[in-house]
C-alpha cells in the first residue's frame, strides 16, 4: 500500500489534485470554527441533547451545529434540494424531459439545485434557531443569522464543486466525510479523558471501536460486491464496418441504493420526535421517549429501511429500459430471450439483490443502538455516517486507481 501511494505521489498531475483536495478540505474545517453572531450556545447545546435529530445533524457536520458556526447547516440543504429535484424529476414530465436532454438539461437542473440550496439553508437556519430559542437578541438578528448560515452553506457547496472539478472528485461527499471523521476524533479525545477520569469504562470504549471496525469491514465487502450479468452482442454491419460480436456484462451492485434508505428511515422517525419534543410534559411525548428506547422502535426503523430500499431501487433501476437498449443494440443474455423475458430476469435478480441490501442496512442501523443499550455509552457514529464515510473513501480510491491505470501505473485495489 505504501509503495502504491508513493507511485501515486510521483505523478505530478495526481499529486497536484491530492494537494488541492486536502487544501480545500483544510479550508472547510477552518471555516467550521467561525461562530455566527447573536447565538445562545447554551440553548443550542440543550436542544442537541433533547432532540435526537439535532444530534444527528451535529454528528454529520463534525460538531459545527452545536457550536453554531457559519457551517452549522453543513451541506445538508444541498442534499435535501438534490433529493427534492430528483424526486420531482420522476413525478413531473417536464423535468424528466429536461433531465434527458443531456449535459445542457443536467446543467439547468444543477443551477436550480444551487438556488434551492441557498433558500433551504436560510429557512432551516432561521427555523431551527427560532425553535431552539437560541437567538440572544431577537428581531433583525434572525436575518443576520439566516444570511450567515446560508452563506456558509453556499461556500461549502462551492468548495465541494471545486473539489469535484479540479480535485479528486466527489467533493460534496468528501465534505460530509470530513465532518464524520472529525466527529470520531472528537469522541476519541473525550473517551481518553473519560478513561483517565474513570467515568468511561475501557471495555465500553473497546466495544465501540470493535463495532466500528466490524461495520467498516462489512460495508467495504458489500459496497465492492456486485452481480455481473453476462451479455453477448451479435455482429452487425453498419455501412462497411462490422460492429458487435463481443461479450460484456451488466454490473449490478449489491447495495445500489447507498445510504438513502437509512436517511429516509431516520428522517421519518425523527419527525414525530421533533413535534412531540415541543410538548415535553405531555403524555404522548413521554410515551414516545419510552418507545424510542424499546425494541419496537428498532423494528419500525428496520421495516422503513426495507421499504425505502425497494422504493429507491424501483425509481433508479428500470429493467424494461435496459432490456430495450440491449435489444436495439443486438445484445442478449445467454439463455434468456430478448424483450419481456430479459426484463423479467433482470427484475428478479434486482429483487434478490435488493432484499439482501435491505436486510443488511436494517441490521446495520441497529448496531449503534445496541451499543448504547448494552454498554451505556453513546456511540459516536450512526450507521448512515459510517456507510457514507466508507463509501466515499472507496470511491476516492477507485478514482485515484483509474487515473493511475491511465498512466500505466499499478493501483491501490
Amino acid at each position: 500500500m505504501l509503495e502504491k501511494m508513493k507511485s501515486a505521489w510521483r505523478i505530478p498531475e495526481l499529486r497536484k489534485k491530492i494537494l488541492y483536495t486536502f487544501g480545500l478540505l483544510l479550508v472547510y474545517r477552518l471555516l467550521c470554527v467561525i461562530p455566527v453572531p447573536g447565538i445562545d450556545i447554551e440553548a443550542v447545546a440543550s436542544a442537541v441533547r433533547d432532540y435526537s435529530i439535532l444530534d444527528f445533524m451535529n454528528m454529520m457536520t463534525g460538531g459545527s451545529f452545536q457550536e453554531m458556526t457559519i457551517m452549522a447547516m453543513g451541506i445538508t440543504p444541498y442534499i435535501n434540494s438534490s433529493i427534492i429535484l430528483q424526486l420531482l424529476t420522476v413525478a413531473i414530465p417536464s423535468l424528466e424531459k429536461l433531465a434527458k436532454e443531456g449535459p445542457e438539461g443536467r446543467k439547468k437542473i444543477s443551477e436550480w439545485t444551487r438556488y434551492l440550496t441557498v433558500v433551504l439553508a436560510f429557512i432551516q437556519a432561521v427555523g431551527l434557531v427560532f425553535a431552539m430559542r437560541a437567538n440572544s437578541y431577537g428581531g433583525i438578528w434572525y436575518l443576520v443569522i439566516g444570511i450567515s448560515m446560508a452563506a456558509g452553506t453556499a461556500l461549502a457547496m462551492w468548495i465541494g464543486e471545486r473539489i469535484t472539478e479540479k480535485g479528486l472528485g466527489n467533493g460534496i461527499s468528501l465534505l460530509i466525510m470530513a465532518g464524520i471523521v472529525s466527529n470520531m476524533f472528537t469522541w476519541g479525545r473525550q473517551a481518553v479523558m473519560g478513561i483517565a477520569q474513570s467515568t468511561v469504562g475501557i471495555l465500553a470504549v473497546l466495544a465501540v471501536v470493535a463495532a466500528f471496525l466490524v461495520m467498516i469491514v462489512a460495508i467495504t465487502y458489500v459496497d465492492m460486491g456486485e452481480r455481473r450479468i453476462p451479455v453477448q452482442y451479435a455482429k452487425r454491419m453498419v455501412g462497411r464496418k462490422m460492429y458487435g460480436g463481443q461479450s460484456t456484462h451488466i454490473p449490478m451492485k449489491i447495495n445500489s441504493t447507498g445510504v438513502m434508505p437509512l436517511i429516509f428511515g431516520y428522517a421519518i422517525l425523527q419527525f414525530p420526535a421533533t413535534i412531540f419534543a415541543f410538548f415535553p410534559t405531555s403524555g404522548i411525548n413521554q410515551w414516545w421517549i419510552g418507545f424510542q428506547n424499546g425494541v419496537w422502535y428498532q423494528v419500525v426503523l428496520a421495516v422503513l429501511i426495507i421499504a425505502f430500499t425497494y422504493f429507491y431501487t424501483s425509481i433508479t433501476f428500470n429493467p424494461v429500459d435496459i432490456s430495450k437498449n440491449m435489444q436495439q443494440n443486438g445484445g442478449l443474455i445467454p439463455g434468456i430471450r430478448q424483450g419481456r423475458a430479459t426484463s423479467d430476469y433482470l427484475a428478479r435478480v434486482s429483487s434478490r439483490l435488493t432484499l439482501f441490501s435491505a436486510l443488511f442496512l436494517a441490521i446495520l442501523a441497529t448496531i449503534p443502538t445496541l451499543i448504547t443499550q448494552i454498554f451505556g455509552i453513546q456511540a459516536p457514529f450512526a450507521a448512515s455516517s459510517v456507510l457514507i464515510a466508507v463509501s466515499v473513501a472507496l470511491e476516492t480510491l477507485r478514482q485515484i486507481e483509474a487515473q493511475m491505470v491511465m498512466r500505466h501505473h499499478k493501483g491501490f485495489l
